[in-house]
């Protein structure tokens, strides 16, 4: 397998990327030909590992709590959890707040863990007036549950009219199905500023790359800012309040499936008020 062919993969999904991997290529090693064709190593040999159904109903509703109240720590969420009846110290709170990739929102020194080698990038909205459609992006991650198992559901938003304008699910928390959604909604809009965390997925030279060859300014929330992001947050309620919790998921493919009829009303209804 050329190089130059590897070179122009790029826009695949995760999966499609796995299968153009050649591991019996003698002149190109199997890391070579992930940096080609932009898929981590890790995502390429990352192997789904079942879940202890006890901890995946601890998980479970921890989402539900967390949801509820997004402002609980790994301290309140331990103890609420023991007043309902669960076996479970904060240590292996904190470890599932890890797993999950979620963090209680609240103003303080420590509210967003980023990766240090990662550039971060200045807040541009304080005190900016939204007047427009296309002015400003923004995205996050969630946490989706399905059976046997969960997921991780990303979205971009237009701050302006509150509509999705892309999303994907991804069985780990790899920066790829990220830069897959922004590469498709860049594909159709282009906005003025793209805002997000300080996630890894969001820092990652990857990511912010293609934001640069449109020519967005780049926007990240403040550590310690616990409202930036607060309209990704809101549509996280509505969706899983209207669809995760009222669904059995069994697989990927069945989440994918009911995902794109309820984000479809969501955006012609307009998931929150101006």
């Amino acid at each position: 397998m050329k190089e130059i062919g590897l070179k122009k993969s790029l826009n695949y999904s995760i999966d499609q990327k796995k299968q153009l991997i050649d591991k019996s290529n003698q002149s190109i090693s199997v890391s070579r030909q992930c940096e080609l064709i932009g898929l981590s190593s890790s995502a390429y040999y990352y192997k789904p590992k079942p879940i202890n159904s006890i901890t995946l109903v601890i998980m479970n509703k921890i989402d539900e709590l967390y949801t509820q109240y997004p402002f609980y720590g790994t301290r309140r969420m331990t103890a609420l959890l023991q007043r309902e009846g669960f076996l479970i110290n904060r240590k292996k709170t904190r470890r599932l707040y890890k797993e999950m990739g979620i963090e209680a929102i609240y103003p303080g020194p420590k509210t967003t863990k980023f990766n240090k080698e990662h550039k971060i990038y200045p807040y541009l909205l304080r005190n900016v007036a939204i007047t427009k459609v296309h002015q400003v992006y923004s995205t996050d991650i969630t946490y989706i549950r399905i059976n046997n198992g969960f997921a991780y559901l990303v979205a971009i938003i237009d701050w302006f009219s509150r509509y999705v304008l892309g999303w994907r699910l991804s069985n780990s928390l790899d920066a790829d199905f990220c830069i897959e959604t922004l590469v498709e909604v860049l594909n159709n809009n282009k906005c003025e500023i793209f805002n997000t965390d300080q996630g890894s997925q969001f820092t990652s030279k990857s990511f912010t790359q293609v934001l640069q060859n449109h020519e967005i300014s780049i926007s990240m929330d403040g550590r310690g800012r616990c409202l930036d992001n607060v309209f990704v947050e809101r549509l996280w309620r509505s969706v899983k309040q209207e669809c995760v919790y009222l669904m059995n998921f069994q697989s990927m493919h069945d989440a994918k499936d009911i995902y794109i009829d309820t984000l479809n009303f969501i955006i012609i209804r307009g998931y929150i008020s101006h």
